[in-house]
């Protein structure tokens, strides 16, 4: 029996258990109802025809009606006038005692017939009408769970990835039933886990072998309803799970200030303690590690160190070596760039398998992190002295022992000496007013050659100052785009991103960098301001 032709009881109760089962409002499925039996009566009637219909939302009763407006007059409402939905004031009260211009008058009709097509496009007209409510409804309730860790169950494969069932709840008939599915992508599957469908999906029974926890990466709308993407391998992930099952970060006394992942295999998470008094490791890792075993658990037995985050850059990265043991580590802040230094037998454990420990702990700092052994670090350092003694005789033209005395007081480039306070080069032992005046006047002349030599050669392959100048990118990098054709700050504020990169290299520039750069040259080519990132 379909819906217009039931019982009017009967129809009442239809629509209850379709709006329980589809999750959706009620209203809608009488909305749907209605605007279904207002296109058959106007495929009766008459296209032109303004018709309506509505239920009764208590006895079920059907009411079929064609709208009019009431007019002054066909001349007075000009070119809009219409006689299939406009009477006059004469004409209006045929349907209602004292019309007035303005009044919208109502024209009973009798309820139309459904006949084998007309339940045919009634049926059409639900189902789309439902079917859209139950995508924004979908979209609605899970738009702002971006973010969140939810709890799901895989209940199907699909071209590699897994399908998985949001708020699982019993239907009327003991069916599972999900309000939503959302899609864990391969990629975003921990390496090695399988995570398994239930052997009969309709069955309430649990499978905890299909069940499993997921973070929300992102709520995206589309014409076959919304897409829920999902992920186990972010930092992020991890990150959440912590949050949950640790109360002293969940209520903020412990903070997570950093997540580095190689996922299923090994993870660092940096904590910091708002109380001095709180041992945030021990906290968080808990009572014979129980707290971070159930973390572990639900990412499959990934290895997890859990870091003390410092302020100081040196000795947090020596707490992200974890576990080789440091011997001296040398920083360039400017650069952010570190060199860990530790005994040959601990040089395996600091790089790690395939280089591990040390990428996530330069992920976890956000340092460049290069590990050497203490013969190498002294190779290294005993190659900068030479280069640098070098380099200072050649360009302040001194000998082998000054050059020598201003690297052991630790400057290590011309710029330094140049534009030093005079005191500070005075102070040095053995040096004089005189003496420090020169070399600076020195350096100041080199540095001024290198600035002539360097625009020379870029005027000479048609370069203009605004790009030479442009101090935003090093000078060499500067170069480079000349020879490639890049003379002015504009042709470089008109590139796109993957076009500097093309330029440049992927091996020595990053998307994100690139996208920068570009963006500083328009505002200074074009003086168009752009948001601070």
């Amino acid at each position: 029996m379909s819906f217009v032709s039931m019982p009017r009881q009967d129809l009442l109760l239809e629509i209850e258990s379709l709006s329980k089962r589809k999750l959706i409002d009620r209203e809608i499925v009488f909305e749907g109802l209605e605007a279904a039996i207002a296109k058959i009566a106007k495929h009766k009637y008459g296209e032109e025809f303004n018709i309506v219909a509505s239920i009764n939302r208590h006895d079920g009763s059907i009411h079929v009606k064609r709208l009019f407006t009431v007019i002054e007059s066909p001349d007075a409402a000009g070119d809009e006038y219409d006689p299939a939905t406009m009477l006059t004031v004469s004409q209006a009260k045929k349907y209602s005692a004292n019309p007035v211009v303005g009044d919208v008058v109502e024209d009973s009709l009798p309820e139309p017939e459904f006949g084998r097509m007309a339940f045919q496009m009634a049926k059409q007209i639900i189902s789309t009408r439902v079917r859209d409510a139950s995508k924004e409804r979908e979209y609605e309730e899970n738009k702002d769970k971006i973010g969140e860790i939810l709890t799901v169950r895989a209940i199907r494969s699909e071209y590699g990835n897994v399908v998985v069932g949001i708020n699982q709840y019993t239907d009327t008939e003991g069916k599972l039933a999900y309000r939503a599915e959302g899609v864990l992508k391969n990629s975003e599957v921990i390496p090695g886990e399988v995570l398994k469908s239930p052997v009969g999906k309709d069955d309430a029974k649990e499978d905890p072998k299909g069940v499993f926890r997921a973070l929300v990466l992102d709520v995206v709308r589309s014409n076959t309803g919304p897409q829920i993407f999902m992920t186990r391998t972010h930092p992020l992930f991890m990150e959440k799970l912590f949050i949950q099952e640790v109360p002293e970060i969940y209520e903020g006394l412990i903070k997570i200030r950093s997540v580095a992942r190689d996922p299923g295999s090994h993870a660092k998470i940096a904590v910091e303690a708002t109380d001095p008094s709180i041992d945030a490791v021990g906290m968080t890792v808990g009572m014979k590690g129980a707290r971070i075993q159930n973390v572990i658990n639900e990412c499959h037995g990934e290895k997890i160190d859990v870091i003390p985050y410092s302020e100081d850059p040196a000795a947090y990265i020596v707490n992200a070596m974890h576990p080789a043991k440091v011997a001296k580590i040398i920083v360039d802040e400017d650069a952010r760039r570190a060199v860990v230094v530790v005994t040959e037998d601990q040089q395996s454990l600091a790089i790690g398998r395939r280089g591990q420990n040390v990428r996530l702990a330069s992920q976890l700092t956000g340092w460049h992190i290069e590990v050497k052994n203490e013969v190498e670090e002294q190779e290294a350092r005993a190659k900068e002295f030479k280069e640098k003694t070098e380099l200072f005789i050649g360009a302040l033209d001194v000998d082998e022992m000054i050059a020598q005395l201003l690297i052991t007081e630790g400057f290590r480039s011309i710029e330094e000496i140049a534009f030093i306070e005079l005191s500070e080069l005075e102070s040095i032992q053995g040096f004089n007013t005189e003496l420090a005046t020169e070399l600076q006047t020195r350096a100041k002349a080199y540095l001024n050659k290198i600035e002539t030599d360097y625009l020379d050669a870029g005027h000479a392959i048609g370069m203009t100052d605004d790009l030479l100048t442009f101090d935003f990118i090093k000078r060499p990098t500067i170069m480079k785009l000349g020879q490639a054709g890049i003379k002015t700050l504009s042709d470089l504020a008109d590139l796109s991103t993957d076009e500097l990169v093309d330029i440049l290299g992927e091996d020595n520039i990053s998307n994100r960098l690139a996208g920068r750069i570009i963006m500083k040259a328009r505002e200074l080519a074009y003086d168009i301001k752009q948001d601070n990132e």
